[in-house]
């Protein structure tokens, strides 16, 4: 697909669901700029470049300052905060957007910032505005922030998608600019493009390493020993992305092997490369040249993934953030480098996957297979294509493949008519991703917990824990079961709908996914026997007496949150195991009389 072709098809995504939220009174923020804002934030989100963005559209002005703000987006640790802004154009064409027009819109969300920062925001807000949680984190976390980054989403294209890093009152800013362009590299499954590393510009010279070519082979191999300086940036900038790959994410700094990783970095840097195994890295281009004494040095890798050292990488930069006092001159970490060759891009993933595997195996961790081709993908989009809506003109549509119901959307509309009829019979608002199915499976599960961990992170626990209890799900899966899915899909966006009305803001102030996958798990706990779910499915909606038990159970989720979370932000809170035991204690207070879904 064109870049182009990509930019009319984006757009037509998010006018389809503008269009729908035009016809649902009950729907916010029906324009554009804001849709445009949100669909790409969940994008961001999933692609695990931020943790998942919470969506906040706010603006203001205070003194001569202009304030605006998207969305926002706080690690878990609360030391590094991500602020959006959009700057959408709505052109049919791709228009092109200079640096300084980027600045002056990430200037928004500085100044955003910085007002909080002051202590100039909180005073001003209504108390039921959710940006609340996000100002008081700011006002009182603003010394101790290790990153701050700025996001600006645009529908045109930059020639930049990185800003020159500036100092804001003692904090290291950087702009990110997520452009329409970035946009179809990931959407093309092309994020490891983001990650470039030019080891001429970095250490001035190329990077010794001992090169391995192979003509037969579908990769070549490269040994090297990479400054310590040069891991802790990289993990710096790009996070979590850096181990797409990876089959583990950060254990944190009290494991027996990181916090040795650390005593190590600060009392003998120098012996760190015979202590410590070194990372295995791939990559799809390295540029080879030789170095000034003859022998071979690495210039430029792109499209980098740490597949094994994940542990070491992210206790580098921990180490170091939490001990100034370390000097990584002299640490050195051996590597591993695999250079991709295949042009296909399936046996590359097919490579990298095995790579993973098989690096990652002494540690007995498991590598799920997320394929798309799993059985129970293919069997749910078949179930999909098949099962027709009670009132039989409509349907649900599973994306077992990334961007397949846009794909539907151009192949059975090429006329306006048709399109309008596509859209129709399947509206945006019943289509379901992989991740998608994830969530609303696993909060009914009594997983909210591992549901608030994101899109990613909670389907590849949900196919973990497919591979060890194959009773989660019939084999093979039924109408009756595709039913009861969809029900709890509809049951989870009710819920969500109804404490994110305006009416409902004086009570519920942020977290919202959050606070609906508790509260479905809850009712899923102690009301799940009695539901009888097939009525849902038949009115493809919740009865107003069920909602009513939903918003009690809501409420009192919600004070759980505010009681029970020390003053974290609730995506903090929702990731604790240890918070759902306390949460599953409450009482679901059920009506005296009967509603229709109850047995």
């Amino acid at each position: 697909m064109e870049l182009e072709k990509f930019h009319t098809e984006f757009l037509e995504r998010v006018r389809g669901i503008v269009d729908e939220r035009l016809r649902d009174p009950e729907s916010e923020f029906p324009s554009e700029e804001l849709v445009f804002a949100e669909t790409v934030m969940d994008d961001i989100g999933e692609a695990g470049i931020t943790e998942q963005p919470e969506v906040a559209h706010w603006s203001g002005k205070v003194g001569n300052a202009n304030l605006r703000l998207s969305g926002y987006s706080i690690s878990d640790d609360q030391t590094r905060i991500d602020l959006f802004v959009s700057h959408f154009l709505g052109s049919p064409e791709v228009s092109e957007i200079s640096d300084s027009d980027i600045k002056l819109v990430a200037k928004l969300a500085v100044n955003f910032a910085l007002t909080c920062a002051r202590g100039k925001l909180l005073q001003k807000l209504d108390p039921s505005s959710e940006i609340i949680g996000l100002v008081e984190i700011l006002e009182k976390e603003w010394a101790e922030l290790d990153q701050f980054r700025i996001f600006v989403l645009t529908d045109g294209r930059t020639k930049s998608k990185r800003l020159k890093p500036q100092d804001v009152e003692g904090r290291l800013l950087q702009v990110e600019v997520m452009d329409i362009e970035r946009l179809f590299r990931h959407s093309s499954g092309k994020v490891r493009d983001e990650i470039v590393v030019n080891f001429e510009q970095v250490l001035k010279a190329p990077l010794p390493c001992v090169h391995v070519p192979d003509a037969e082979l579908d990769y070549d191999y490269a040994l090297a020993a990479i400054p310590g300086e040069v891991i802790r940036a990289l993990y710096e900038r790009y996070n979590t992305l850096l181990l797409e790959a990876n089959v583990r994410s950060f254990l944190g700094a009290r494991g027996k092997v990181n916090k040795g990783i650390a005593t190590t970095l600060a009392g003998e840097p120098g012996h760190f490369m015979a202590f410590n195994n070194g990372l295995v890295v791939v990559c799809d281009e390295a540029e080879l040249i030789q170095r000034a004494d003859g022998t071979t040095g690495i210039a430029r890798i792109s499209g980098l993934q740490i597949v094994n050292g994940g542990q070491t990488t992210s206790s580098i930069y921990f180490a170091t953030r939490d001990n100034k006092d370390i000097d990584l001159s002299k640490v050195r970490v051996p590597a591993k480098i695999i250079i991709l060759k295949n042009d296909d891009e399936n046996g590359r993933e097919h490579l990298i996957s095995n790579i993973s595997r098989y690096a990652n195996s002494q540690n007995a961790v498991k590598n799920s297979d997320l394929s798309a081709n799993r059985s129970i993908h293919v069997q749910l989009e078949k179930l999909a294509n098949d099962t027709w809506c009670p009132d039989g003109t409509g349907r649900w549509f599973y994306e077992r493949a990334a961007g397949s119901y846009q794909v539907e959307l151009l192949r059975r509309g090429r006329t306006p008519a048709q399109k309008r009829a596509f859209q129709e019979e399947i509206p945006t608002r019943r289509r379901l991703t992989k991740n998608d199915v994830a969530k609303y499976h696993e909060a009914w599960r009594g997983k909210p917990s591992q549901v608030a961990l994101g899109g990613e992170k909670n389907f590849a626990a949900f196919m973990s824990a497919l591979d060890e209890d194959s009773g989660i799900v019939p084999e093979p899966l039924n109408d009756r079961w595709y039913k009861e899915l969809i029900a709890k899909v509809l049951l989870f966006k009710a819920i969500e709908q109804m404490i994110k009305r305006k009416e409902a803001k004086s009570i519920f102030h942020q977290g919202y996914v959050n606070v609906t996958a508790y509260t479905v798990a809850l009712v899923a706990q102690q009301l799940g026997q009695r539901l009888d779910l097939e009525q849902i499915w038949n009115r493809q909606g919740v009865s107003s007496q069920l909602l009513e038990v939903c918003w009690n159970c809501a409420v009192e989720v919600n004070s759980a949150f505010e009681k029970l979370g020390g003053g974290r932000q609730f995506s903090e809170t929702a990731k604790r195991p240890e918070f759902w035991a306390k949460v599953k204690s409450l009482q679901v207070k059920v009506p005296d009389k009967s509603f229709p879904e109850l047995m």
